[in-house]
């Protein structure tokens, strides 16, 4: 094979991922020195395209990266006026008072927002001060110079599909060289990932947790709709098949956000995350808020759910991992694009402070200092028990002992300790001959839906001239194991029915469409036999997210 010839490109900082960690670590280095040379790498379409979140941002991540954003028309205006918990059962629901939740809970102060309008926004302010943003461009490998990570290969198009060589009309791509690179890929980033494996960031650490978040955003009936009203429930319909929950958020314009939120630590393998969610939206409550509204955007991601325990170390040489690339969520207040803010800034001035200083390429011991004592840390570390309890003990005894734990956080003690979370989501799956199936719905096409005609709603387009960016380790594995052990649950794991399994017995076959990813990555987390690795596209492919 010809050895590919790359043009390269040399940067102060490489930063792969124009989300809120990505861009926060841009317009900081620059505010820092308007001379430092700064480059943001985006696989999307167009910045934006791939960001979906709840999302109740909590500001203190734009307070503390851009304190006059109020000033800045920044796209985050409506702000909660009413903050309501229930607790649902097949027909009924219970008010859950807000009285006895731990101040950390409180959502005044909070804002509804798009965290894709949010980042769009973000990226008009990083370019005014100098970064160069590049969407399409998807990062597909890292660059390495001895120990160190020293850039990103990006741009790369024209692989065969078949072979995944170069193909005619192959376009080598660049190599895009820092003297740090950033890595805010998100949830489970493929970059991320290869890192943490190769320099064992997780030693020690608890295995990373997960969820999957679908959403829809709905245009409902002016009479029904009540600006800043933020709702969030817990059981139905669930129940003690998985952990997870609801969110409803009544943005402007009349519309709202429906999400739902399993936790990918569950076991039985007949569940159907995505019917769970659609089933959610029949129960009395929901249905009613919907009625004579319609669907006009859809879209799934995986949430990191481990929290403080899980949080992998972030730097190597040359190298840090920023926002959901370390798993920086607070599960209880469903929050992190606050966290994810702080950890750009945080990591840009460590940057900032060691190119001052001369140095490059070595490990920026300072952002993690700065990550697990600052404010990302006291953050989590006052929740770091909930996830724990909620897997182990379910969802009545982690309501009543994670909130006590939660309110003595807050005094700076636990009667708990650290507790530690179990296996990988992946190893939590159970054999299906142990667990009964599951008899779900049909979608009636006004509240719910099957999954094909919902992922036309999340605008999702792949080049079919490309090989599948999702591969098997083993070809043979999703017939002759998941099928025959699992029942092979990625046909309802997805929540964009990516995967299929075609005919029986003998005749079986696994089909894997990958035009219709919507990047999520839960099958890069919960394939039972770990078989399944996430790849990152070519760039621009993918989802399209509007308003997410």
């Amino acid at each position: 094979m010809t050895e590919i010839i790359r043009e390269s490109m040399d940067y102060d900082v490489v930063i792969v991922g124009a989300g809120p960690s990505g861009l926060s670590a841009a317009i900081r280095l620059k505010q820092l020195d308007p001379d430092l040379s700064v480059v943001v790498l985006e696989k999307g379409s167009e910045v934006g395209a791939h960001i979906l979140s709840g999302a109740v941002l909590d500001p203190s991540g734009l307070d503390a990266l851009l304190p006059d954003w109020r000033n800045m028309d920044a796209p985050v205006r409506t702000e909660v006026k009413e903050d309501n918990f229930y607790l649902l059962g097949p027909a009924g629901k219970i008010r859950i008072p807000n009285f006895p939740m731990p101040p950390l809970m409180n959502n005044h102060g909070n804002y509804i927002v798009s965290m894709a309008n949010v980042c769009r926004w973000m990226a008009g302010v990083a370019e005014g001060l100098g970064v160069e943003i590049f969407p399409g461009m998807a990062a597909s490998q890292l660059v390495y110079e001895g120990d160190r990570v020293a850039g990103v290969v990006a741009g790369e198009f024209g692989l065969d599909p078949i072979t995944a060589l170069p193909g005619d009309s192959y376009e080598p791509g660049m190599e895009l060289r820092g003297k740090y690179v950033f890595l805010s890929e998100g949830v489970r980033g493929s970059l991320g990932k290869e890192v943490i494996a190769k320099y064992n960031l997780s030693k020690d650490h608890c295995p990373q947790k997960f969820g999957l978040g679908m959403k829809e955003i709905w245009e409902i009936d002016p009479e029904k709709h009540h600006e800043g009203r933020v709702s969030h429930t817990m059981g139905w319909p669930l129940g003690s098949n998985a952990g997870g929950g609801s969110f409803i958020y009544h943005l402007e314009n009349n519309q709202v956000y429906i999400g739902f939120v399993v936790h990918l630590n569950y076991k039985n393998p007949h569940l159907y995350p995505y019917m769970e969610f659609q089933r959610f939206k029949h129960h009395p409550m929901v249905a009613e808020l919907l009625k004579g509204g319609k669907r006009v955007a859809y879209g799934a991601r995986a949430i990191s759910e481990g929290g403080y325990q899980s949080i992998p170390k972030m730097v190597a040489p040359g190298v840090a991992l920023l926002g959901c690339n370390a798993g920086l969520v607070n599960v209880p207040r469903i929050k992190g694009n606050h966290n994810a803010m702080l950890s750009g800034k945080a990591a840009a001035e460590a940057a900032f402070a060691a190119i001052k200083a001369g140095r490059s390429g070595d490990e920026l011991s300072d952002y993690e200092t700065e990550v697990r004592n600052g404010a990302i840390g006291r953050d989590l570390k006052k929740v770091r028990n909930v996830k724990p309890m909620w897997s182990k003990w379910g969802l009545s005894a982690s309501l009543a002992f994670g909130g006590f734990d939660m309110w003595t956080n807050t005094l700076g003690f636990s009667l708990f300790g650290t507790l530690k979370h179990g296996k990988n989501d992946a190893k939590s799956t159970g054999k299906a001959k142990d667990y009964k199936k599951i008899d779900y719905p049909r979608p009636d096409g006004v509240l719910s839906f099957d999954r094909l005609t919902n992922v036309a709603y999340s605008f999702t387009n792949h080049d079919e001239q490309q090989p599948a960016h999702l591969r098997l380790k083993d070809p043979s594995i999703p017939i002759s194991v998941n099928l025959p052990e699992y029942d092979e649950p990625a046909q309802r794991y997805c929540p964009a029915g990516v995967y299929e399994v075609l005919g029986e017995g003998k005749e079986a076959s696994f089909r894997i469409n990958f035009q219709n990813c919507v990047h999520c990555k839960t099958c890069d987390i919960k394939d039972p036999s770990e078989n399944i690795t996430w790849t990152t596209p070519m760039g621009g492919g993918g989802p399209n997210y509007p308003n997410m």
